[in-house]
């Protein structure tokens, strides 16, 4: 359940998809992001556009702004590109990839290695668990709506009750001067 939950924390939101980034992918298959790299590029007609997309300067930088502002105790933060190392081969030179759920999956018939086949199960489980607490949430989304209309059904009818009940009070009110006033005119 541990490998599920590291895996979880490197899943991110970009563009509107969950996508994994090819520099965690190449630490969980344990090769290298060049290795990784090179072999799509050598299997490039599996991942179209919708499997798999090459971030942008900008969304980069944000991610990367991101990953300073949070807590460095986090295991995902351990991957990542935050701190720069030195020496010569250690930048990145090409923005990362990131890989949808299709794309992982398609990453199981590239990069064939026993860690590799056992990790993308892994993944593929993550994925799930991840698709699961999100329609959890949505679920609870509509039945607190639901709940609110119900409320303000409810209070209405109860402000309506309320001044049924004010002017049965009034009535009565006005009823009991009516009854207690000072007669005038011939007493017998």
């Amino acid at each position: 359940m541990q490998i599920i939950q590291s895996i979880q924390n490197r899943i991110y939101e970009i563009r509107g998809e969950r996508v994994m980034l090819d520099q965690d992918l190449a630490a969980l298959y344990e090769v290298e992001v060049k290795v990784l790299n090179q072999a799509v590029k050598r299997n490039i007609q599996r991942f179209p556009k919708d499997f798999m997309f090459q971030l942008t300067k900008e969304e980069w930088e944000n991610m990367r702004l991101q990953f300073a502002g949070e807590s460095n105790n986090m295991l995902s933060l351990r991957s990542q590109n935050v701190t720069l190392k030195t020496g010569r081969g250690q930048h990145r030179k090409f923005m990362p990839y990131a890989f949808t759920e299709q794309g992982v999956a398609m990453l199981s018939g590239v990069v064939n290695s026993d860690r590799a086949i056992n990790m993308n199960i892994a993944i593929m489980r993550a994925f799930v668990e991840v698709r699961k607490v999100l329609l959890l949430q949505n679920d609870l989304k509509e039945q607190l709506k639901e709940i609110k209309e119900r409320l303000g059904v409810h209070d209405a009818q109860l402000n309506q009750i309320y001044d049924a009940m004010e002017n049965l009070l009034d009535e009565k009110a006005a009823q009991r001067k009516w009854e207690h006033r000072e007669r005038i005119g011939f007493k017998k």
